[in-house]
């Protein structure tokens, strides 16, 4: 590094320069070179002898392939970049949509097309995704159903601008899944820089792969940062809701500390998410069980493993968190599958984010920004393509694809050498359907716990639970002293169990089904004047990235919504049932390509009718378009009522 020991415009703090240059040997070298980049606007550091090498899939890359020698000068110049930026002897450069997209093909080594230039732009921050509504009309209110990631969401874009809103939440805290959710290795499977919003992003993190403590964290400091907090009526529960459409107006019905009330709002936001009711299975004699039973979702804290038999039902997400947490702790875990899981390795899961890493997150301008926008690159639409079906692929019962097929391969070889010399649970751990036809999971230990001697995988299904023993369909008899319900969450009955009623009074649920939900863009419904879905049905991006994008995405366009009503001085907006039909249409057409309908296996993406409901065929870069403006000829605007009466 350099010998300065204490540089101009740090008033003289040596420790500052020193941290700063010790923080720095650390760092990714790739986002360094865009750091450099963009606040020194030399694009040599974008060109040889310093463009990185492409490294390993989905890993970091810290050192961009280049020798040390080459690090080191970055190193440098990147501390003297900062020391001058600090002291206002450097100006940043202001870079356009496709220098981004240029930068980033230099960081990740492989192509980004310019169209994603505007986007990557939004994700890195330096373009807003606030919109301009207006001034609201005396009384307008909006009601918000949820305070988790998404209702947050909603809540602090519309406190900046202006517009009056009540936040209904039925826990005690804000957080939705993230508080509710305590079990044992709960955590994010998508990385922690991707979980928190481009206007909020969040440097704090201490892991690179987060457990639910500090994804709760920072949920709460968004609250309290963005002053939201005081908007909550928290430990209130929604029953119904229903559309007056003479006033134009939703009536809440809800219930909590201050009794049953109604509540009245202009627009009414579900902001409720896919995961907030746990799916209980109807085994029999579970009631009657003489133990602690639980569901994953409802963790009891209070309840001790340690020396317990555990016998864990269902080995989806959150069972490939809990069990290689608690095998130590327990005397025996006893894992009873219904159906195989493929689970990817990833170099940065146990990893924790060090102190320097940490600092240069907080300190170095960009440098949070450039290392999030790579992990949105490694974790978006670079997979999308090997989820689509090629119909002349020759093996697709197995695959389906020519990348699909190298991925199962890949996956099938890294299962075996977990597994190690335990050949006899290959037939059980290896699934016979495409990798990513499921919900594709991080392994968290899994493979390493489950052929442990202290570990049994029972590949029956359950048939009763007797006092102290489970039964599989085969009749074989297992003890267990605590019974741990793996068996994820009412996915597929979006918005249950509230009764949300429309402009003629019919029940949402009803126009759905129990398990075939539909929304125009995953966001609103005809006949549902000004309500509007966060994490509807079909946004769920199922090949990658978080929950964190289209909610912002989709906040937009519910802000440009709420903005034309203000505008047009409307008083309701419906999407069109020509609109919203030929959009369904769209999507079942591009779904029906797509891995989720591979007939080998169940997944809780589609329902019994074979209709996928939870995933989105779209790349980001599609969704990202069609939500990116506001469309008033596709809905049916309304005029006030009293102008409304005044017509008639």
């Amino acid at each position: 590094m350099s010998d300065t020991v204490a540089a101009p415009g740090l008033d003289g703090q040596a420790s500052a320069t020193e941290q700063l240059r010790t923080a720095l040997d650390e760092a990714n070298i790739p986002t360094l070179l865009m750091v450099l980049a963009q606040l020194t606007g030399d694009e040599r550091w974008l060109r040889e002898p310093y463009r990185p090498r492409r490294g390993l899939p989905l890993d970091d890359n810290d050192s961009g392939g280049l020798p040390e020698e080459l690090q080191q000068e970055i190193r440098l110049a990147a501390f003297d970049a900062v020391v001058d930026y600090r002291a206002g002897r450097l100006t940043p450069v202001d870079l356009t949509p496709t220098q981004v997209a240029e930068m980033l093909e230099v960081a990740m080594v492989e192509d980004v097309p310019r169209e994603y230039g505007p986007l990557l732009s939004e994700e890195l921050g330096l373009t807003s995704r606030d919109v301009a509504v207006g001034e609201p009309p005396a009384g307008f209110r909006v009601l918000i159903i949820g305070a988790g990631l998404s209702g947050l969401c909603a809540a602090i874009k519309l406190r900046a601008a202006g517009i009056d809103y009540t936040l209904i939440e039925k826990d005690a805290e804000v957080g939705g899944t993230w508080w509710e959710n305590v079990y044992p290795g709960c955590g994010v499977d998508t990385p922690s820089h991707l979980y928190s919003f481009a206007f909020a992003p969040n440097t704090k993190w201490s892991r690179y792969f987060a457990k639910r403590d500090e994804v709760e964290d920072y949920l709460v400091r968004l609250a309290e940062a963005y002053d939201v907090r005081e908007n909550i009526l928290f430990e209130t529960e929604v029953s119904r809701a229903e559309y007056d459409e003479a006033t134009a107006t939703w009536s809440v019905h809800v219930s909590g500390p201050a009794g049953a009330q109604t509540l009245v709002g202009n627009v009414l936001i579900s902001a409720v998410g896919q995961v907030n009711r746990p799916s209980l299975p109807a085994i029999p004699g579970l009631d009657g069980f003489n133990g602690p039973v639980m569901h994953t979702a409802e963790w009891q804290r209070d309840v001790s493993l340690a020396g317990k038999r555990v016998a864990v039902i269902g080995t989806g997400a959150s069972a490939m968190q809990v069990v290689p947490t608690i095998v130590d702790e327990a005397e025996r875990v006893l894992i009873f599958q219904r159906s195989k899981q493929w689970a990817l390795p990833h170099p940065n899961y146990h990893r924790n984010v060090s102190e320097g890493i940490r600092y240069l997150m907080d300190a170095v301008p960009y440098y949070a920004g450039w290392y999030r926008l790579r992990a949105f690159w490694n974790f978006s639409d670079r997979l999308h393509p090997s989820l689509q079906i090629d119909p002349d692929w020759p093996h697709p019962d197995r695959s389906i694809n020519a990348a699909n097929e190298r991925h199962r391969v890949f996956l099938t070889d890294y299962i075996k050498k977990q597994l190690g010399d335990r050949t006899d649970l290959i037939d059980a751990c290896v699934p016979e359907y495409p990798p990513y036809g499921k919900r594709p999971l991080i392994d968290n230990g899994w493979f390493a716990a489950v052929r442990r001697e202290d570990v049994d995988l029972v590949t029956e299904g359950v048939a009763e639970v007797r006092e102290s023993t489970i039964v599989t369909t085969s009749g074989a008899e297992y003890e267990a002293d605590v019974i741990v319900l793996a068996t994820g969450f009412k996915t597929l009955q979006f918005l249950w169990p509230m009764e949300i009623r429309g402009k003629s009074g019919r029940v949402l649920r009803e126009q759905w089904g129990t398990d075939d939900a539909r929304a125009y863009l995953g966001i609103t419904v005809p006949d549902f004047p000004n309500f509007f879905i966060l994490n509807g049905p079909n946004t769920n991006a199922g090949h990658g990235g978080s929950a964190v994008h289209p909610t912002e995405f989709q906040m937009r366009y519910v802000m440009q919504a709420i903005g034309h009503l203000f505008e047009s001085d409307s008083a309701s907006v419906e999407i069109l049932e020509k609109v919203f039909w030929d959009y369904n249409k769209e999507l079942d057409e591009a779904l029906s390509r797509c891995i989720w309908v591979h007939p080998g296996m169940t997944t809780y993406y589609r329902n019994d009718a074979g209709r996928v409901v939870i995933s989105s065929p779209w790349k980001y870069i599609d969704y990202w378009q069609r939500t990116l403006t506001f469309e008033a000829d596709e809905y049916d605007v309304a005029a006030p009522a009293l102008e409304q009466e005044a017509t008639a």
